[in-house]
């Protein structure tokens, strides 16, 4: 791989370290740092020669002047829950864990806005405010787990992304330290500023501009009521033609997820929550807001799902019911690991009314190169999880599970979309990046990079593809569940 290569950690730079953070704030044994050398994108593998935690925005400030100093790459990392390789280090020797950072500052109800250290754990957010009636929109899948810091990096969505948005619109301010050591603020608590938005900058940049330490938030009143359904097809193009005649229609639920039948049977098998597994698709449709008028959405959507073909439209009755359709759906990637002894996630995004044509090209890919694919997605805003199950153990199923991965991004964009809705670009796509963007446009990301970090010493390698580097492709150990 050509990698620009940094310098190496010295005896002194670790004497420095230690001194910063305390003995237990370093991780330098190889058994200790196997865990590290990846995220929940398994392909690819690189073992940290040190792990740090820092349990302050000071501590990172001192421990990147010494980086700095010895002109030291890093790469930060909140649980390691990504799905894109975006915390592997290539070049960087150092790895940045803020999973210390875990406190939540201050709640302001009345202004609509928490202030989190970037370690808070995603659903802790919500925890803090929901009996106040409030609550923090973004939820990926793995919301029990990720971090602020990593939704921030990968601007993280989720099921409910088709309603309320991505990471992007729910962040109003930043503590941002730099790759020398500087703290810098940007945005803040006010919902309108003036001048070019750098915090939509930082936020997708997937940690290649430095670390952030502390967020501000933007919270969300709960939904006054839910109405949550489940409707049954037999085919998957009839099911993606029935969630554009419900946007087409003018209402925007909470979320539309799909599952196709492999995804399905893979969860009634694991959990048992009465998902019919005969079927071809399914739609897990949430209506919410006011409670007046709710039941009124309810009916036009079961109307609209019927004349799509839906052979049946069930409603959870109760908070129990509701609850065990959203587990099936936020468990089914772990119910993959029923199937095969690996899986590879992907993540791409079409525009919604062309589902059926990429579901179609998936199923071509799929028996173009032997694999198995399930489907199991975000089907209001068009972004695509299709899941390809292999046996590492075959090193061809390997090669051939990263080509139709490369196949699957390509017929994306061919069909107007985009490489990623919410996983990041990683090591995974960083080759695919020229099929979206041109020469010139990747230069601009470059320029406008350096800005932040001169020397590129911040999670290097990453978003950004470097004429004739490419990432090797070890052998991929069994995918752990997500």
């Amino acid at each position: 791989m050509q990698m620009e290569r940094h310098s190496p950690i010295t005896p002194d730079v670790v004497a420095g370290l230690r001194e910063i953070l305390g003995a237990d704030g370093i991780v330098s044994r190889p058994s200790e740092l196997k865990v590290y050398e990846c995220d929940g994108w398994t392909m690819e593998k690189s073992i940290p020669e040190l792990l740090l935690r820092p349990r302050s925005t000071a501590d990172v400030s001192a421990v990147l002047r010494i980086l700095d100093r010895h002109g030291i790459a890093f790469v930060p990392r909140g649980a390691g829950t990504g799905l894109s390789g975006g915390c592997l280090p290539l070049d960087a020797p150092i790895m940045i864990c803020t999973s210390r950072m875990n406190r939540i500052l201050e709640i302001d109800l009345a202004n609509r806005r928490i202030e989190v250290e970037s370690g808070v754990v995603n659903l802790n957010v919500t925890n803090a405010v929901k009996a106040a009636g409030y609550f923090y929109a973004p939820d990926p899948s793995s919301q029990a787990a990720c971090t602020i810091g990593g939704n921030i990096a990968e601007n993280s969505g989720g099921p409910h992304t088709l309603k309320y948005g991505v990471t992007t619109n729910h962040v109003l301010g930043l503590e941002l330290v730099l790759p020398d050591g500087e703290i810098v603020e940007l945005g803040g608590p006010a919902e309108e500023l003036c001048g070019y938005d750098l915090v939509g900058t930082v936020v997708g940049a997937e940690g290649t501009v430095g670390i952030v330490t502390r967020a501000t938030l933007r919270l969300s009143r709960a939904p006054e009521a839910h109405c949550t359904m489940l409707a049954v097809f037999d085919e998957v193009a009839a099911a993606t033609h029935a969630v554009s005649a419900v946007i087409a229609h003018g209402i925007i639920p909470g979320a539309i997820e799909m599952m196709d039948r492999l995804i399905i049977r893979a969860v009634e098998e694991a959990f048992a929550v009465g998902l019919p597994t005969d079927a071809g698709a399914v739609l897990i449709i949430e209506l919410d807001g006011l409670a007046a008028g709710i039941e009124e959405h309810a009916v036009q959507v079961r109307e609209l799902m019927r004349a799509g073909g839906a052979r049946e439209v069930r409603l959870a009755r109760d908070e129990h019911e509701r609850t065990m359709l959203w587990k099936a759906r936020k468990r089914a990637f772990g119910a993959v690991g029923r199937l095969a002894p690996n899986y590879a996630t992907h993540d791409g995004v079409v525009p919604r009314t062309r589902l059926p044509e990429i579901l179609e090209r998936i199923v071509a890919i799929s028996a173009r190169h032997q694999l198995k694919i399930g489907n199991v997605f975000h089907a209001g805003d068009g972004n695509i999880h299709p899941i390809v199950l292999y046996d590492e153990r075959d090193s061809d199923q390997v090669r051939r599970v990263i080509a139709a991965g490369h196949d699957i991004l390509a017929a994306c964009i061919e069909l107007g979309g985009s490489l990623t809705g919410e996983h990041g670009i990683g090591v995974e796509k960083i080759h695919e990046m020229p099929m979206l963007f041109s020469p010139d446009d990747l230069l601009v990301m470059s320029e406008l990079r350096r800005v932040f970090d001169p020397a590129e010493r911040s999670n290097p390698n990453k978003v950004i593809p470097r004429p004739g580097g490419c990432v090797e492709v070890a052998m991929p150990r069994r995918q752990v569940a997500l």
